[in-house]
């Protein structure tokens, strides 16, 4: 059953207009506007060539978004529509659900970060060893997993109509602050502090430091590491209340309220 629910969960992903416009199609038109304009210029010793450094960033940038909103506008929908109580009265737990979910999350994650990389090899001829490609993708989607996480907690927290644009706020503003868009070492020494706390930056040093032919940090690891457990933790938590009935849809809510009066 959790099989089927991640096939299911993933084919619904891909099919959306949303998400192939904003994990795919947004992640590599930036990518080619930036690798144009900031991307040609000559390289200090040590430094990555800008096509590189962009390219890692805006994989980053499209795999957080299929992540994120695989998971949380999504379960958020679900939630008020009643599906998830049609699909508790199958044999799966709430549990199984939501592993589902999470598996689906990164699932889409890793088409935004596949083509990205392959534009960037074929619209601007980057190169790297084969071990550095082997070790960069899946390091960079397995860094996906707290940004899943964090969907499940947003998808059972708030309603429909504020699950997407709050994961869209989340999503920039972490992205932002995490040197997606600006390269970390021209943020203000305040916001490389912020940044460096972030799971943005943390999953976007982990392509960069392979691509420059080194190991990734234990700071990178262990601060994504922190990120999951805690959101996890987090989701976990929430899942439980919901279960007991207190993060129920506001339509439920007020249909039984009216039902009892009824009565």
């Amino acid at each position: 059953m959790t099989s089927a629910l991640f096939r299911l969960e993933c084919l619904r992903m891909l099919r959306d207009p949303r998400y192939l416009a904003l994990a795919v199609v947004a992640p590599i038109g930036f990518y080619l506007l930036f690798a144009t304009v900031f991307g040609g210029g000559p390289v200090p010793p040590g430094q990555l060539q800008g096509t590189v450094e962009i390219m890692v960033a805006m994989a980053a940038y499209g795999a957080i978004w299929g992540a994120l909103s695989a998971t949380g506008p999504r379960l958020a929908h679900e939630r008020a529509s009643g599906w998830l109580e049609q699909v508790r009265a199958m044999p799966v737990t709430g549990r199984q659900l939501l592993t589902a979910k999470i598996a689906a999350g990164l699932a889409v994650a890793l088409p935004a970060l596949v083509l990205v990389c392959v534009t960037a090899v074929v619209a601007k001829g980057v190169r790297l060893e084969a071990w550095q490609w082997a070790a960069l993708i899946p390091a960079m989607w397995l860094g996906t997993l707290p940004f899943a996480l964090l969907g499940v907690v947003v998808g059972l927290l708030v309603g429909p109509e504020a699950a997407f644009p709050l994961s869209y706020a989340l999503y920039m503003a972490a992205s932002a602050l995490g040197g997606l868009w600006v390269p970390p070492a021209r943020l203000s020494a305040p916001l490389q502090d912020v940044a460096h706390t972030l799971p943005t930056y943390r999953l976007a040093d982990l392509g960069w430091r392979i691509a420059a032919g080194h190991p990734p940090t234990w700071a990178d690891l262990a601060v994504l590491a922190a990120w999951s457990a805690g959101v996890a933790a987090l989701a976990v938590l929430t899942q439980q209340r919901s279960a007991r009935g207190g993060l129920a849809p506001r339509r439920a809510r007020r249909g039984g309220a009216s039902a009892a009066g009824t009565a």
